[in-house]
């Protein structure tokens, strides 16, 4: 139960970084987790044994990132709220 909660608060703590990250004027702060995260989901199909069919590869590529998708979502979302206060 601890470990859960743990986990729970370090995705959270995760999440809250990325919003802050892509409020900042700048772009490139906002970036910075999908990049990390799609490095990271980058390797996890070279864990693979070389007899693998290349739709199971393509597969735990794309399961591999799916934090990197969340993560351009919010990116995306927080990015037209920037614009808008920018432009006022």
């Amino acid at each position: 139960m601890v470990r859960a909660t743990l986990a729970f608060a370090f995705l959270i703590g995760i999440v809250l970084l990325q919003i802050f990250l892509s409020r900042t004027e700048r772009k490139w702060p906002g970036l910075i987790l999908p990049i990390i995260s799609f490095l990271f989901g980058f390797l996890y199909p070279f864990n693979m044994s070389a007899g693998t069919l290349i739709w199971h590869v393509f597969f735990v590529w794309l399961l591999g990132n799916i934090p990197t998708i969340i993560f351009l979502a919010i990116y995306f979302a927080c990015r037209p709220k920037r614009k808008q206060t920018a432009g006022e």
